[in-house]
């Protein structure tokens, strides 16, 4: 991967979310990989492109017109991209990122993943789907999916789509390595 989007909230949470986003910030970084991102300067946003600034890295960043002028965008990144909508930024990053990293966040991080999620379900990328799984975050959503799964809505070879790790380097390295597994319904 060369370019990996990340999804993560415009707020902090716990220091050890913090934490988690400085290094996966220095490992992005040190690994040459480009980070794309949402454009913000607040929250777990601003920490971890701080943190691939502050390695040597290069930050892109992707956000909309209506937040850019709340004063909340990140001036110091390589690039800033300014979009009319939400559905442009998303587009954007997608089309920029050979990857996708979720990191703790809210609803709209979670929407983030999902629609990523679906596109790799029916067949419109093949690009790993990450969940920096920090301090169990994610353990919730990682068993809701297999529930749904046992209840007939996701293939089980599906759940492979994403990979749950706590460790920025191990999930960097099982994102490196990641096949996509063809879905029969969508894929040919």
């Amino acid at each position: 991967m060369k370019t990996v989007a990340v999804f993560c909230g415009s707020r902090t949470g716990a220091p050890v979310y913090e934490k988690n986003a400085e290094r996966l910030g220095e490992y992005l970084a040190s690994q040459g990989i480009t980070l794309v991102y949402g454009g913000g300067k607040v929250g777990l946003m601003g920490i971890i492109a701080d943190s691939v600034l502050t390695h040597g890295g290069e930050v892109i960043g992707v956000i909309p017109e209506f937040l850019h002028s709340r004063e909340i965008a990140h001036t110091g990144i390589t690039q800033l991209h300014i979009v009319e909508t939400m559905h442009e930024r998303k587009k954007m990053m997608a089309d920029m990122a050979d990857g996708f990293i979720m990191m703790p966040g809210g609803a709209g991080t979670l929407e983030e993943f999902f629609e990523v999620f679906t596109w790799a379900q029916i067949g419109l990328h093949r690009k790993p789907i990450g969940v920096l799984n920090t301090a169990g975050f994610y353990d919730s959503l990682r068993l809701m999916l297999s529930d749904i799964s046992k209840q007939g809505f996701i293939d089980s070879h599906q759940l492979n789509i994403a990979l749950f790790n706590d460790h920025p380097r191990e999930l960097i390295n099982e994102m490196n390595h990641y096949k996509h597994v063809p879905t029969k319904r969508y894929d040919s």
